[in-house]
């Protein structure tokens, strides 16, 4: 009974079988008079037989595209492309899929910004995100409705979206008065979600769906963490906010409660990495926040993939003041393991002047590049044009990918 269906009206296949039917039947019999034509020599009556059998291939043609073409549109109610632009991104999506199996790991803008460019070479991309945000929208977000903050995870989840902008930005957009005040849509529905589902790790994977996003985001932990700084002078401050808005130098930074549980999916992701990239973004406060908890520490050490810390530009007031790369390199491994990188990479694009000074006024500087001393410790330097300066300072995603990329391909090749 079910086949009958396809006779329903309204279906829009119909006419189209039907046209087949008749040009492949256009075509049989075209055939056969050919071959009858072609024994008798008639040369008019063989064009008339070659012009009868092209129009039944354009009818034959014309039919299974419309046919297909149904069929798609039944399948994605929602794509305006042409059939030939659905198997172009069918083809797309599939090259993606056999790229290498990354994993990133960080937390603000920075990370964010290298997940746009990673999305465009592999979808095995997983980002691995602090949960220690005690700002804004998330820390409040946090504190009323007792769940893990949510504005780093909501960056990274729009940076990998592969869906249309105007949904990104609805994610993006961060109301200006009222109740709402400094709540982005994102974060609300991230929060609504959990709330829906019972559980934050699931809201983040049904708002990927959401999003179509090309790969993962995943807490690094599940558990409530606060980030602690032991400063230079001996003063010791807990939560991230307070930490950066202290303003002095950090001796250490830790975790309360130390022992914290990595998730799963993220000590999955790491162990199955092919490429691991620590950075771009905020040293004590998005990239080791991560690294402190002790399980994600000791995969990254235990694996065989290839590790990247990834140097910012400039020095972030309040945190990295008068760090030179070296500094950076030495503040990674004395909380972890020296063995937890292979490489630094280093920024050597020139910055406009007139950019320089506008930092200067926050007391943000180009951070010294000392080669020779990241070097002397055994590691790899990869310096390159890394920056997208266009008003500030940033790393650009699609440059930032590359050489990465072209890095990873070229051990693969020595392997």
């Amino acid at each position: 009974m079910k086949y009958f269906k396809w006779l329903y009206p309204g279906i829009g296949v119909k006419r189209w079988m039907i046209l087949a039917t008749f040009g492949l039947s256009l075509m049989v019999v075209v055939a056969i008079s050919a071959i009858q034509t072609i024994s008798r020599h008639n040369v008019l009556l063989a064009s008339f037989a070659l012009g009868a059998l092209i129009f039944g291939i354009f009818l034959v043609y014309t039919a299974i595209k419309n046919i297909l073409r149904t069929f798609v549109r039944a399948l994605m109610p929602q794509t305006n492309n042409d059939l030939a632009s659905l198997v172009y991104e069918s083809r797309r999506r599939d090259f993606l899929s056999r790229g290498p199996r990354i994993v990133a790991i960080g937390g603000g803008t920075g990370l964010s910004v290298l997940l746009s460019g990673l999305k465009l070479h592999s979808s095995n991309v997983t980002a691995i995100v602090t949960v220690t945000d005690t700002g804004g929208s998330s820390g409040i977000l946090r504190d009323e409705h007792d769940i893990l903050p949510p504005g780093d995870i909501r960056n990274c989840l729009v940076a990998l979206a592969d869906t249309e902008p105007l949904i990104r930005d609805l994610f993006q957009y961060r109301f200006e008065e009222g109740g709402l005040k400094g709540h982005s849509f994102g974060n609300l529905f991230i929060t609504a979600l959990s709330k829906v589902t019972g559980d934050f790790e699931r809201a983040i994977k049904e708002s990927s769906k959401v999003l179509a996003i090309r790969g993962r985001v995943i807490p690094s932990t599940l558990n409530h963490v606060s980030l602690v700084a032991e400063f230079t002078d001996g003063h010791v401050i807990e939560g991230e906010t307070n930490i950066t808005a202290c303003g002095k130098p950090i001796k250490r930074v830790s975790l309360k409660p130390a022992d914290c549980p990595a998730t799963e999916e993220a000590l999955e992701a790491i162990e199955n990495a092919e490429l691991i990239v620590m950075g771009p973004g905020s040293l004590y406060t998005s990239i080791l926040p991560n690294l402190l908890i002790k399980d994600i520490r000791e995969k990254i050490v235990e694996s065989d993939a290839l590790k990247i810390f990834i140097v910012n530009a400039m020095t972030q007031p309040g945190e990295t003041d008068h760090y030179s790369s070296c500094d950076h390199l030495d503040a990674l491994i004395s909380h972890t393991d020296p063995r937890i990188l292979d490489i630094c990479f280093l920024n050597t694009q020139p910055i406009p002047k007139s950019i320089l000074a506008r930092y200067k006024e926050s007391s943000s500087y180009p951070i010294h590049l000392d080669t020779a001393r990241i070097k002397s410790k055994g590691y790899e330097v990869l310096n390159g044009e890394m920056l997208k300066v266009d008003g500030q300072v940033r790393h650009d995603p699609e440059k930032l990918a590359k050489l990465m990329l072209d890095r990873y391909y070229r051990k693969t090749k020595v392997s």
